[in-house]
């Protein structure tokens, strides 16, 4: 618009105008200073306004009709005083000819570019207001969640060197899994008799444990998941079988996959029929 500072513009007046016959923008700008200059006396003279810098460069937009007439409206910002853009707004009404042709301009409105400003700040706190309320605020359920899974996690420990979960010794049944990650993963939703395998031989410990306790093993459900139960079963005494949904690991399971997977556990002995 206006080669005026944004931050100086008060006031944006938009006028409406109509032609007889065909007219350019050069027209139109040489009509609006010609024919206002001397009009509100040399104070509000539109050219030393504009080169003091009070008033912006002004915008034309025109269209030619189908009757050889041409309509548009023309913009000129201000930052003058609001009684000041007023009067210069209603002199451009006087206006009776522009290029060769009658004319007649009407002022459509004069806009407070401040108050626009401030709607639009308004309008924006609004909806960055919604956004922190609904996302960035977390609600007391959620804060209490991530404090118990912090808790649940930081329970991880070691049996002979395999990371596992605190229950591990004393319970009567357990699950193995692959890693780190599946433990993690099961910690974080409450299961805490897990321990991981952890590597691509199965440890001693392993073996020890199933020969000791009732053993679930919980594998990925991937052609890798399936060699480890061919090993687990040749080497230890495991009683279940339990693999995750075709194509996902144990560690990226909801609490509802886990919960599910496990619920659904296989017999060593019927998986070795079917298998």
């Amino acid at each position: 618009m206006a080669k005026l500072a944004q931050s100086t513009i008060k006031y944006l007046i938009e006028a409406e105008f109509s032609c007889d016959g065909i007219v350019e923008k050069p027209d139109i700008i040489g009509a609006i200073f010609g024919q206002t200059e001397g009009l509100l006396g040399q104070d509000l003279d539109l050219r030393e306004l504009q080169r003091t810098g009070r008033i912006g460069r002004i915008e034309v937009k025109l269209e030619n009709t189908e009757d050889g007439r041409t309509i548009g409206t023309f913009f000129v910002p201000s930052s003058l005083d609001s009684s000041e853009t007023a009067l210069i707004a209603a002199s451009f009404e006087t206006i009776e000819r522009i290029g060769p042709c009658n004319s007649k301009i009407k002022i459509k409105a004069v806009k407070d570019v401040r108050e626009m400003k401030r709607k639009y700040v308004l309008q924006r706190a609004k909806t960055i207001l919604e956004k922190l309320l609904s996302e960035e605020i977390p609600q007391t359920s959620k804060l209490k969640e991530k404090i118990k899974e912090s808790t649940r996690i930081s329970r991880l420990t070691e049996y002979e060197g395999l990371p596992c979960g605190p229950d591990i010794a004393n319970a009567d049944e357990i699950i193995i899994v692959e890693g780190r990650a599946d433990v993690i993963n099961l910690l974080k939703n409450g299961i805490k008799n897990v321990i991981a395998i952890g590597g691509a031989t199965i440890p001693e410990a392993i073996i020890d444990l199933t020969k000791e306790k009732i053993t679930t093993l919980f594998v990925d459900g991937d052609r890798g998941g399936d060699l480890i139960i061919k090993e687990v079963l040749k080497l230890s005494d495991v009683d279940y079988i339990v693999r995750a949904p075709e194509g996902k690991e144990v560690e990226e399971l909801t609490k509802k996959e886990l919960f599910k997977c496990l619920r659904n556990k296989l017999p060593a002995e019927e998986y070795k029929k079917t298998h």
